[in-house]
């Protein structure tokens, strides 16, 4: 990046400052039902909103300029940007490449997209302005394969699964417009993003500048050629995994589409994980994977990570039928369904799937981590209908206490268990159902308020435990006494429990005062 295109951006982000553009001045220009339609990819009730505010105030409010302009993609006149933007000035616009004048040159129109974007994460509340390529609603046809995409709904998915700091490296995998590595920046020495499109790397400096952000070095290339012989502390990516038919006219969208076949790209990134991590070191990544003739995908996920030493905990959190799958990325391009171009799509993406037999696509997030004695002791492989819980921003954190848990409980033999004191979390609330009638429940349950909202189905002497555990009686103090009360041998109880104390350890139902994140 030139000094003088540096400079411009420094000039901008004063601009941006002082006109208050943000997320909540967007949502007060135009409103809630507004705001929810724009992401809906729907423009009116926004533009209505804006025409009636202009009428109002007999003039174009210079936040207003900007949202019409950045995010509705609509033109404006050079002197109403010269307002919002006085110091970089429509001149300065159109030299960062942001606008083009249209007509007479009495007005421009959009280049790029360029919003706000504001988020709480493990450094607290922030907020950025983020540059990235015109969707399909500006630009009034589909996306170029070059496209560069904003913040989109993958990229704030990966955004609350990332675990807290501390992290010194990181390694930012496919980095697009940037927003995980500048996430990642709040908290890590140094991040290194990654992308085989160079237009993306060009929009993420950008964004970096923009920002005031200054420990991310970019580098261009596939997968992990850049990073050739490196090792980081955290290695995040939402790769490019979507399935694309290699067949001619299929655009290949380089935000989506890694050039591989089938899930092959994500099956890379998995196996080559264990060689840029270093010890204690953890991925985290989106993903797709393909079932194939009756075939479950997590045996093939089992192969991708084959006997090497990480630990795997992966959650799958959708299926999806080939035809929904093709349905939803040609949507995504911008191509409409009652178009030849879809019918057209369609049939190489169907095509695509049954000359691999490929009868379903599972979609979910993994986590992988290179234990510091090189003995993996996690394979965990799961399906959870609603992954993300009821606290999708913090799952990250949860995500940390659960590996710290694991941790912990694996480390710990039975007999120390049985001497261990353990609490209930605080989210954690017990459900019993009874006949009418009855003294005794028929059914009795743990759920947990928090984290992936998991539920536990309880017997009696688990139930029992459960609620002795005060953090001050030992678990086996407190077998004891079940076994006693329950006439049943106190050895029997303890072999039939304990399993399911550590499932309930390892999930965050039980704490125990050494499982601390970052134990491992």
């Amino acid at each position: 990046m030139g000094t003088v295109t540096s400079a411009l951006i420094d000039l901008l982000r004063t601009d941006l400052t002082a006109a208050h553009y943000s997320v909540s001045a967007l949502t007060g220009l135009w409103g809630i039902e507004a705001d929810a339609a724009l992401r809906r990819n729907q423009r009116v009730p926004a533009r209505r909103a804006l025409v009636a505010l202009r009428e109002t105030l007999g003039r174009e409010e210079t936040t207003a300029t900007l949202a019409r302009l950045f995010v509705l993609g609509e033109p404006v006149s050079r002197e109403n940007l010269d307002a919002a933007l006085p110091l970089l000035g429509a001149v300065g616009a159109e030299k960062l490449g942001l606008v083009v004048p249209v007509g007479d040159g009495d007005a421009v129109r959009p280049l790029l997209d360029l919003r706000p974007y504001s988020f709480i994460d493990a450094a607290g509340a922030g907020s950025w302005w983020i540059v990235s390529d015109l969707g399909e609603l500006a630009l009034g046809h589909p996306l170029g394969e070059n496209h560069v995409l904003g913040v989109g709904g993958a990229s704030l998915t990966l955004s609350g699964l990332i675990m807290p700091p501390p992290f010194e490296s990181v390694l930012d995998l496919g980095t697009g417009c940037g927003i995980q590595a500048m996430h990642a920046a709040r908290h890590a020495d140094r991040v290194v993003a990654t992308d085989i499109s160079a237009r993306a790397l060009e929009l993420a400096a950008i964004n970096v500048r923009l920002n005031g952000i200054d420990n991310v070095e970019f580098r261009l290339g596939s997968l992990y050629e850049p990073v050739a012989g490196e090792r980081f502390d955290h290695i995040i990516s939402n790769p490019p995994f979507v399935i694309t038919p290699r067949a001619p006219g299929v655009p290949s969208y380089e935000y989506r589409d890694g050039g591989m076949e089938g899930d092959a790209l994500v099956e890379a990134v998995v196996r080559g994980a264990v060689d840029h991590l270093t010890p204690g070191g953890v991925a985290q990544m989106l993903g797709n994977w393909e079932y194939r003739s009756d075939s479950d995908a997590f045996d093939r996920l089992e192969t991708w990570l084959g006997e090497n030493a990480l630990d795997a905990w992966i959650i799958e959190r959708e299926v999806q039928q080939p035809t929904q799958y093709a349905e939803t990325w040609i949507r995504d391009g911008g191509t409409r369904p009652d178009t030849a171009d879809f019918d057209r799509l369609y049939e190489a993406w169907l095509e695509d799937f049954a000359a691999r037999t490929v009868t379903r696509v599972g979609f979910g997030y993994l986590l992988l981590r290179r234990p510091v004695a090189d003995k993996h002791t996690l394979r965990r492989l799961e399906r959870l209908a609603d992954a993300l819980g009821h606290n999708a921003a913090g799952i990250g954190a949860h995500l940390a206490q659960c590996l710290a848990a694991h941790d912990w409980q694996a480390a710990t033999d039975d007999a120390q268990l049985a001497r261990a004191t353990l609490t209930v979390a605080s989210d954690v609330t017990e459900e019993r159902h009874y006949w009418p009638g009855q003294d005794d429940p028929t059914l009795m349950s743990l759920h947990q308020g928090s984290g992936f909202g998991r539920s536990v189905p309880l017997t009696t002497p688990l139930a029992a435990l459960v609620g002795a555990c005060d953090g001050e009686l030992a678990v086996g103090a407190i077998v004891g006494a079940l076994a006693q009360l329950l006439e049943a041998d106190e050895n029997d109880l303890l072999a039939e429990l304990l399993p399911q104390v550590r499932g309930l350890v390892s999930d965050g139902f039980l704490e125990a005062p050494a499982a601390a994140p970052g134990s491992h």
